[in-house]
């Protein structure tokens, strides 16, 4: 597809470029289970998240699908362990119930898969450079999956705890930037690497509107929820509602309890974002609105943020490389989230970046700034 083409044909260096982005991604993933011992790895730490030692079978077996298979011309290195590793013919409600590699067999299939991308690659160039890097950005939002693992089983490491409860810079001046109208080009350009649902570029008229400086503060969200937030039930949506209904608790995640104050609010859900904007006179931003305004935001990057908007392609999508990276979800279930975390490479970061979950999921580091129709 020649909108997303990288280089103009394979070369030394692209060559380079590309090993060196998937060495980069590599060492950060095996660095991040390092302090591990075979039982974290296998144990099923959340019913909605995969055993760790399943995504390292999954990071190799994208890579040997891609760059070994599609890109390079061969077979499978291990055809038995496709179908174990699709992320849809196996899902994460299954995963530590099959029979997968355990620990050792997952590195090792990584450097096997690894050792034959490099093959590949210095014998047949990149190409458009298109796979390589849908590879690596592919290994390093891994990384932050499995991070969100980590989290939920108390196994961060104490760089990524730091990185959690660093403090949200002092707010200097007003809480909200006021946005003129103004038409803006959204989504990414026909250069570069982009993914299917960030194109094609087109251009939204938008009015005048308001948008929060910074992500809200846990000391913000603990007031909230002091004040009975969860027990209001005007602030909440009728799914919000039958969300609090179904906890054993209702409440704000420990996160938020335990961090430091002025951090941004970690491990918040769509509908308690929703909640907590109604309490405060606001709302959450539209897609639109957060993209036109990402470059004049503070703390861009501490927490994904929710907006109101729902999953969708844009007018034109065209479905690239594989239709289940992101149609298969497109609808009403699920709600686009902006920015990137602490936990998200800067690679894959970007102000046109879709992330997207299910409304009603924490599991993810999602926060919350607000919005207001325009005085």
């Amino acid at each position: 597809m020649a909108t997303n083409a990288l280089s103009t044909g394979p070369s030394s260096a692209d060559v380079e470029r590309a090993l060196r982005g998937l060495a980069e991604a590599r060492e950060r993933t095996l660095e991040l289970v390092a302090h591990l011992d075979d039982e974290q790895l296998q144990r099923v730490h959340s019913p909605i998240m995969s055993p760790l030692v399943w995504d390292l079978g999954h990071i190799a077996a994208y890579e040997d699908l891609w760059l070994g298979h599609r890109h390079g011309g061969h077979a499978l290195l291990h055809p038995e362990l496709a179908n174990l590793y699709d992320a849809f013919e196996t899902p994460r409600a299954v995963r530590g119930e099959i029979e997968a590699l355990g620990p050792s067999g997952a590195r090792d299939y990584l450097d096997a898969v690894r050792t034959r991308t490099i093959e590949t690659l210095s014998e047949r160039g990149i190409g458009d450079g298109v796979l390589c890097e849908m590879v690596i950005r592919h290994e390093l939002q891994h990384c932050e999956t499995m991070r969100q693992t980590l989290a939920i089983a108390g196994l961060l490491s104490p760089s990524d705890l730091a990185a959690v409860d660093e403090p949200l810079p002092a707010l200097e001046g007003a809480e909200f930037l006021e946005v003129p109208p103004d038409a803006f080009e959204m989504g990414a350009s026909a250069e570069g690497f982009a993914y299917d649902n960030e194109r094609p570029r087109h251009r939204v008229p938008m009015p005048a509107f308001q948008i929060a400086r910074r992500p809200v503060s846990n000391a913000s969200f603990l007031r909230f929820s002091a004040q009975g937030g969860y027990a209001r039930r005007e602030l909440w949506s009728p799914e919000g509602w039958a969300w609090c209904e179904e906890q054993e608790r209702a409440i704000h995640h420990p996160a938020i309890e335990h961090g430091h104050p002025q951090a941004p609010a970690c491990h918040v859900c769509f509908f308690e974002a929703e909640a907590f904007a109604k309490a405060h006179d606001a709302r959450l931003p539209s897609e639109a609105e957060w993209e036109k305004a990402a470059g004049t935001l503070d703390a861009v990057g501490r927490v994904w943020e929710w907006t109101r908007s729902t999953f969708g392609g844009y007018a034109g999508f065209v479905a690239y490389p594989y239709r289940e990276y992101s149609e298969v979800f497109f609808g009403e279930r699920y709600r686009v989230l902006k920015g990137g975390s602490w936990a998200t490479d800067a690679r894959v970061a970007s102000p046109h970046f879709r992330n997207w979950d299910l409304p009603q999921r924490r599991q993810i580091f999602a926060g919350v700034r607000l919005a207001r129709d325009a005085h």
